[in-house]
Formats: structure tokens, sequence, C-alpha cells
């Protein structure tokens, strides 16, 4: 499992952020979300540096989820200089997908 973030820690481990982050907002409950975990894993070790990978449970870290408008799971939102500047809602997309759509913000 990815790296987690937290409410009391996202303005530091996400805003803050020197490098693009990716953030998956999951829930435990949503089969979606647990295929692309493997997924997500690999590219955190083959983007480190480049771009951060890390994980929001959206059942026990609302603040963020209702600051950024989150509805459906899986949602992914890059953010870049401590705003969001793209997002993907759901699992439709495949490894290869991913890693043109995370380069292109690196």
């Amino acid at each position: 499992m990815g790296h987690l973030v937290s409410d009391a820690t996202f303005s530091s481990e996400v805003l803050n952020s020197k490098e693009p982050v990716l953030v998956d907002f999951w829930a435990e409950w949503c089969p979606p979300c647990k295929a692309m975990d493997p997924i997500l894993d690999d590219l955190s070790v083959e983007l480190a540096g480049r771009v951060k990978i890390v994980k929001l449970d959206v059942e026990t870290n609302p603040s963020t989820v209702v600051t950024y408008n989150v509805r459906a799971m899986p949602t992914l939102i890059v953010f870049k200089d401590g705003a969001p500047v793209d997002m993907k809602v759901g699992a439709g997309q495949s490894r290869v997908q991913l890693v043109k759509w995370l380069e292109s913000h690196a």
C-alpha cells in the first residue's frame, strides 16, 4: 500500500511538496480502488523523484474530500505547486495511460 496522508498531513505532504503529487482518493470498500493499488504502488517506485504518489482514505478524512469535491472512488488528482492541476475519476486508465498522464505533469 502506498504512502498514506490524512486531513492533518495533507498540507505538508501534498500542498507544500516541491514535486508534483498524485493523490489517490480511495475507500476500503471500493473494489476499483483495490484494483488500482498494485499499479500505483509500482508507479510510486518507477516515478520516484519526479512524481510523489500518496493515498487518502475518504472515510476517515472528510475535510479534504469536501475541499476538493471528491464524489466518486477512485479519484486521482495531481497537485502541482500547492494546487490541483488535473483529475481523473474511476479506474478506467491502463498503466501506460497513467504513466503518460503523470509524466506530462512531472
